[in-house]
């Protein structure tokens, strides 16, 4: 049987009465990769979250809104000025259910920095306005195509899914990883130091990437990597094997 992957989704308030959304190369690359998505809305509450994480042998937090500073002890910047309070709760119970249990994670953009925020963590509310000498991060023109290098460190996933030291990815962010969560080492950098890669120290399966590999993998089939790797590893969490 394929596994059932969760994705979550922002919310688009302007639409009608508002909708759920998620961008359909996450969607592509699940499906090319062997799985099966599902899309999880963002909840009112979360007492129904224990039913998701049921039904799920993986999930990805997808890319998005600003994570209120508030889970790291701070207050906005001018620059936040995109926040989902039902998102922040139901992404924070979503991960804590899947973690405790074991279900292999992986973060994209956003979903690195929910995970860094999750386990401890803070961050760079902005870091245009917070990194000394930090460069370019957020290119919107097109996200099929490169934008900087990141360096990657060996003997590390996003080493063994690459197979390289330096890798040119896309970027669209503002915020980034500043103090790392409990459990997590970081695995690749910018020239500028800002946080490009994360993964768990202990024995689950979590792995956080601040570029958007399902958007380069429309035209460079190697950044379907990335999801192939979380899906075998959700395949072999499934059938009792994986201790990553």
């Amino acid at each position: 049987m394929k596994p059932i992957i969760g994705l979550t989704s922002t919310f688009d308030s302007t639409v009608r009465r508002g909708i759920f959304m998620i961008n359909r190369e996450y969607i592509n690359a699940i499906v090319e990769s062997g799985g099966i998505p599902i899309v999880i809305p963002n909840l009112e509450n979360t007492e129904d979250i224990d039913e998701y994480i049921d039904m799920l042998d993986g999930i990805i937090f997808t890319g998005g809104e600003d994570i209120a500073p508030q889970y790291f002890n701070e207050e906005p910047v001018r620059e936040v000025t995109e926040i989902s309070t039902n998102r922040d709760l139901t992404e924070l119970a979503l991960f804590k259910g899947a973690y405790d249990k074991g279900i292999p994670i992986f973060g994209v953009c956003r979903g690195l920095q929910l995970i860094n925020v999750a386990l401890g963590g803070s961050l760079y509310q902005d870091i245009y306005s917070q990194v000394a000498g930090v460069h370019g991060h957020t290119c919107q023109i097109n996200l099929k195509e490169g934008y900087h290098l990141i360096n990657i460190s060996e003997g590390t996933v996003i080493y063994d899914i690459f197979d390289t030291e330096k890798l040119l990815v896309n970027s669209l962010h503002h915020q980034a990883i500043r103090d790392l969560g409990h459990n997590l080492k970081v695995t690749a950098t910018a020239s500028d130091g800002i946080i490009e890669a994360i993964e768990t120290t202990n024995n689950n399966f979590v792995l956080g990437l601040q570029f958007h590999p399902e958007t380069m993998a429309m035209k460079y089939k190697e950044f379907l990597r990335p999801f192939k790797y979380f899906i075998e590893q959700c395949n072999e969490k499934a059938a009792g094997l994986g201790q990553f």
